[in-house]
């Protein structure tokens, strides 16, 4: 039994996570679900559109090692893409941008809500023509990370890719640039007039700051 950020697994994702080949699918819903970061239930997404599913990154970000061993994965994907920016919207990608900028030996930064969009502030700047990678945490219809790209486009970066933790339409999400998710997981999402939980009386559950303000 091998201890990991506090958590035990029998033999598998550790000793994976070490080889050349990097982590899998699999392995890395064995994290989610060892977290507690995968949920089922009845749940309003930040998007504000309803799932019987839900991914509490927090969950899993709160334990620093299993944080880095899936940042690590991401940064393997774009280890020879030469990245000297890696940047993620408040706030789950402040901690992927950093933990991916640190095993790429890249500056870590984010883009943050301002007046409605998305913006650079505390002094962050991306030079122009600097190799940037774009994180994220959990992608449902791909706003936030749209908005970053938009930033990085507006200060004339060069966009390499973007790197995701959980891409939760299973693959189906494009943003015209190389996309790496490390779990990709089609999970049904409803507008809230056709949620067939919400006909059924099943209740909502507002998790999640973002979701908070709902």
């Amino acid at each position: 039994m091998v201890e990991i950020g506090g958590l035990y697994k029998e033999g598998g994702v550790s000793e994976a996570i070490k080889g050349p080949e990097g982590m899998n699918e699999q392995e890395v819903l064995e994290i989610l679900r060892e977290t507690g970061a995968y949920l089922k239930g009845h749940f309003l997404l930040t998007s504000g559109l309803h799932s019987d599913a839900y991914i509490e990154k927090f969950r899993v970000l709160q334990h620093p090692n299993y944080a880095e061993m899936l940042c690590r994965e991401i940064a393997r994907r774009f280890e020879d893409e030469r990245i000297s920016v890696v940047i993620g919207p408040t706030t789950g990608g402040i901690i992927i941008s950093y933990e991916v900028a640190k095993a790429l030996g890249a500056r870590a930064i984010f883009a943050e809500r301002e007046d409605g969009r998305r913006t650079l502030r505390r002094g962050f700047r991306i030079e122009p023509g600097e190799r940037t990678l774009v994180v994220e945490d959990v992608v449902t219809t791909g706003s936030s990370v749209r908005q970053v790209l938009q930033v990085v486009e507006e200060s004339k970066g060069c966009i390499v890719g973007v790197g995701l933790l959980v891409d939760r339409t299973g693959g189906k999400i494009d943003f015209g640039v190389r996309t790496e998710s490390l779990l990709r997981l089609p999970l049904e999402a409803y507008p809230p007039d056709e949620c067939p939980l919400c006909k059924a009386g099943v209740p909502l559950a507002r998790l999640g700051g973002d979701i908070a303000k709902f």
